[in-house]
């Protein structure tokens, strides 16, 4: 009886150990993202932690943490290089006060289909790459935004009707459109977007026709004007020192997740677009085309905003430029 109660007890001490094993070798990360569930970058993200948890066994553990809920936008990036969370998801121009650069996706018309945005990304990818590895950090991937539309409670045909409205940006580089399209700017993040309309402090928006939906625009504006004004991107990031603490089939797990991850964002950015178009439509906002004056006014801030850009940017924007030829 002595031997069969002292076989069990160390049964279930090699039993409890070994949970204690498999519980030492989970690594847990929160990973911080600014825009709602319903979003299809947050939908992008869960798909990749999802595929991290299933390929690696449950090593890799990410929670997703949406809708700034767990750090505000603009400060997510200093919260990865510090090392407060692992792993994160900001939207690139957000970081264009740090750095000039991280503005390339943000050129107004530079590139206004999905191909000319892939090539800008292919192009503008090393300088990114370089930038985060010196504080610190790794890109895994990115994926851009459908392009951004003006959300407007009246009627735009021409610039002049856009002076003084108060026009809600994201962005420096929104901003400065706005500016130059007469309107005055008002910076607000996404989350806050439905409370910016209901207490007047802004009468429309520049957002994707995605996050149009996101903050229910048809709440608060009446047309859309399908403009292709950008196509910002997302990206998804790392902190050095947490990745170095994965083993290298996790890591290779993480990398595959990224890859299928970016592809996976790009082939759905245009069925996103066109779907929250619809969706929109449905919901009784006018979706239109901006008139012939309208485009060529704002061809002509393109052309500014991009020399602009080049002024700053310095020699990394004109190598950005050089390798996308366009």
């Amino acid at each position: 009886m002595t031997t069969r109660k002292t076989v069990l007890a160390v049964a279930t001490g090699l039993a409890l150990a070994l949970g204690a094993g498999s519980v030492l070798a989970q690594t847990k990360w929160d990973m911080p993202t600014p825009y709602p569930d319903s979003n299809f970058h947050t939908k992008n993200v869960r798909q990749f932690v999802d595929e991290i948890a299933k390929g690696s066994g449950g090593k890799l553990q990410i929670t997703v943490h949406p809708a700034n809920s767990l750090i505000k936008h603009p400060e997510i990036k200093r919260a990865v290089q510090t090392g407060q969370v692992p792993i994160a998801e900001v939207l690139i121009s957000v970081l264009s006060n740090e750095a000039a650069v991280y503005a390339f996706e943000s050129i107004p018309f530079l590139a206004p289909t999905t191909a000319q945005q892939k090539k800008l990304w292919d192009a503008a990818r090393p300088h990114l790459v370089k930038r985060l590895e010196a504080q610190g950090m790794a890109l895994l991937y990115s994926v851009a935004w459908p392009p951004s539309a003006i959300h407007s409670k009246k009627e735009i045909n021409s610039l002049a009707d856009l002076k003084g409205v108060k026009l809600r940006t994201y962005s420096a580089i929104t901003s400065r459109f706005g500016e130059l399209a007469g309107s005055v700017p008002v910076l607000i993040a996404a989350p806050e977007v439905a409370q910016a309309f209901k207490t007047g402090m802004v009468d429309a928006q520049i957002n994707s026709s995605s996050g149009g939906v996101d903050t229910q625009t048809w709440d608060f504006t009446t047309h859309l004007y399908d403009a292709g004004v950008i196509s910002p991107q997302n990206v998804i990031f790392v902190n050095k020192a947490a990745w170095a603490k994965l083993d290298a089939a996790t890591q290779t797990v993480v990398m595959n997740a990224a890859a299928a991850a970016e592809k996976r964002g790009w082939d759905i950015r245009e069925e996103e677009h066109n779907r929250s178009l619809q969706m929109l439509a449905s919901k009784g906002v006018k979706v239109l085309k901006p008139s012939p004056k309208l485009a060529a006014e704002f061809a002509e801030i393109g052309k500014k905003m991009t020399a602009e850009w080049l002024e700053k940017a310095g020699a990394e924007g004109q190598a950005i430029i050089k390798a996308y030829g366009n």
